[in-house]
């Protein structure tokens, strides 16, 4: 959850050398990528996150633990009176149990295809031998993409090469100042000199932004 087995020192070592992030890691020496508690959730709200702001997709995610949370008594005093539903009660609610939340009808079917997959067994939200593995897991899901999957494996699943190269704010970060995004394509060949720690590199040009 807190990353507190990744070699900090070696990362930064590693990064430093392009000019372009020196001084990010200067700025935050230590820099460690945030985990998540449930693989599913995380992957949920990725899926609600593309192409909204945070807040729209914060919304979301509250409109579908209302209706398909867990009650959880404990968490009354916190505000937190359900827990976020598991892929089985997505699957079992279907695209009609889904609808009225203000998803669009693409988003609802992709979140229904990725709890079935995990459901049945067809997929599992877990490490694997090689990114690439856990990549084309990831986007055999139905409105699954590569931003999704890279950003799951980095959160989730601890991958410290998962990079999500068509991420505006990143493609934004390394631009110079008047200058349009880094395509896509630049983006990853520019990572390229930042394996196997790609992740942590996306997590310094995130944080630059703030």
């Amino acid at each position: 959850m807190l990353d507190l087995d990744a070699d900090s020192t070696a990362i930064a070592v590693h990064l430093a050398r392009d000019p372009a992030l020196r001084r990010l890691v200067t700025r935050r020496p230590g820099l460690r990528v945030p985990g998540a508690w449930d693989p599913f959730e995380l992957a949920v709200r990725a899926v609600l996150g593309q192409q909204v702001s945070v807040r729209a997709a914060t919304t979301l995610s509250g409109r579908l633990v209302e209706r398909l949370g867990t009650p959880c008594p404990a968490g009354e005093a916190l505000g937190t009176p359900r827990a976020f539903p598991t892929a089985g009660a997505v699957a079992r609610a279907g695209v009609a149990g889904l609808s009225g939340l203000g998803l669009t009808g693409a988003r609802v079917a992709t979140l229904v295809a990725l709890a079935e997959a995990l459901e049945s067994g067809a997929l599992a939200l877990a490490p694997a031998e090689d990114l690439e593995q856990v990549v084309a897991r990831m986007t055999s899901v139905p409105g699954v993409g590569p931003w999704t999957a890279h950003y799951v494996a980095l959160r989730a699943l601890a991958e410290p090469d998962a990079f999500p190269a068509s991420d505006l704010g990143l493609r934004k970060a390394l631009a110079r100042a008047g200058d349009p995004p880094l395509t896509t394509a630049q983006m990853t060949a520019r990572a390229e000199r930042w394996r196997p720690f790609r992740g942590y590199a996306a997590l310094h040009l995130w944080m630059s932004l703030a």
